[in-house]
C-alpha cells in the first residue's frame, strides 16, 4: 500500500545501506522510501544509486525513491537510473519550477510526489501541481523549508501547510504527506502533532525511524466507532434514496458534504488492515476528531 492518500507511514532508509533497506521493507511501515539525497554522504551517491537499482528489480512496489535536487551533479544520473528500473515512485525535493518537474515527469514516467522546500517552491505551489499528470502529490519539507523562511519556531508554519494543503486538493490531487518529526524520544508529541496535521488537512507522515510507525498509524487510522458511524450514515443513504439532503436518527443535518466524508472514512477502513479496538488507542491520541 504506496500510494498517496492511503499510505500512512512512509519510512526513510538511506540508500546506501542496503541492509537497513531490506529491514525496513521486512517492517510494518506503509511506504518506504529509499533516499539518495540527505541521508547519502556525497562519496557514496554512486554506491547507493546501484544499490536503489537492485532493490527495484525485486521490490519496485513498496519503495518509492528520494532523488537528489534538479542541479545537483548527481540529478541527472538518478533520473537515468530510475528510468529503467522504476519504483512505485520518486520524491523529488526541492521542487520549485514547473517546467523542471514536468521534464522529469516526461524522463522518468513515474508518478512524482514533490517536496516544498523552499519560499520559491511555496509561491508556485498551485502550478507545480498541476504542471503534469503524474504530479501524484505535494508535500512540505518543514526543516529547510522553516530555514528558507527563517521560521524559528515550526508552529508558525501553519499558513504554509495550509497553502499546500489546498493546492493538492485544487489539482484533484489527495491530501498531502506531513514531514517528519525529528524528536525520536518524544513519541507523545508524534502522536499529538499528527492528529493535529490530520484535523488540518494532511494524510500520512515521514518517519525515520521505525518507532515512530506505530503511533502514526494510529493517528491516521479511523477508529472503530468512526468506522460505524460512517458505515451507518452510508446505509441511511440508500433508505433516503435520492434525498440530498435529510435529518438522520440522531437528529443530525445530513448533506453531500458530509455524505462524502463518511464514503471516505468507509473505504479507508476497507483498504486498511490494522483497524485498532478501542483498547489498543491511548488516551488523547486522536484529539478534535469530528463526526464523518
Amino acid at each position: 500500500m504506496t500510494a498517496i492518500g492511503l499510505a500512512r507511514s512512509w519510512l526513510y532508509a538511506p540508500g546506501h545501506r542496503p541492509d537497513l533497506v531490506r529491514k525496513a521493507l521486512e517492517g510494518p511501515a506503509d511506504a518506504v522510501v529509499v533516499d539518495l539525497e540527505d541521508a547519502v554522504p556525497p562519496a557514496q551517491k554512486e554506491q547507493a544509486r546501484d544499490a536503489v537499482v537492485a532493490i527495484c528489480d525485486t521490490a519496485a512496489d513498496r519503495v518509492w525513491v528520494r532523488i537528489n535536487a534538479s542541479g545537483t551533479k548527481w540529478a541527472d544520473g538518478d533520473a537515468a537510473a530510475l528510468s529503467g528500473s522504476p519504483p512505485a515512485g520518486v520524491r523529488v525535493p526541492k521542487a520549485e519550477d514547473p517546467a523542471t518537474v514536468a521534464a522529469l515527469a516526461e524522463r522518468t514516467g513515474l508518478p512524482l510526489q514533490l517536496l516544498i522546500e523552499s519560499a520559491r517552491g511555496l509561491r508556485r505551489v498551485f502550478e507545480l501541481a498541476e504542471c503534469h499528470p503524474l504530479v501524484a502529490g505535494v508535500s512540505p519539507g518543514e526543516a529547510d523549508l522553516a530555514a528558507d523562511l527563517r521560521i524559528r519556531d515550526r508552529r508558525e508554519l501553519a499558513w504554509a501547510r495550509a497553502r499546500i494543503v489546498t493546492a493538492n486538493r485544487a489539482a484533484g490531487l489527495p491530501s498531502p504527506v506531513a514531514s517528519v518529526w525529528t524528536d525520536l524520544s518524544d513519541t507523545a508529541g508524534l502522536a499529538e502533532d499528527s492528529a493535529a496535521l490530520r484535523d488540518a488537512g494532511f494524510f500520512g507522515r515521514s518517519v525515520i525511524h521505525p518507532s515512530q510507525i506505530a503511533p502514526v498509524h494510529r493517528a491516521f487510522t479511523p477508529d472503530r466507532d468512526e468506522v460505524q458511524r460512517a458505515r451507518a450514515l452510508l446505509d441511511a443513504l440508500d433508505v433516503a434514496g435520492d434525498s440530498s439532503t435529510w435529518v438522520d436518527d440522531r437528529g443530525r443535518f445530513v448533506d453531500p458534504a458530509v455524505v462524502a466524508g463518511a464514503r471516505w472514512v468507509a473505504e479507508l477502513a476497507d483498504t486498511l488492515r490494522d483497524l485498532p479496538d478501542d483498547h489498543d488507542e491511548p488516551a488523547g491520541a486522536r484529539p478534535g476528531r469530528s463526526n464523518p
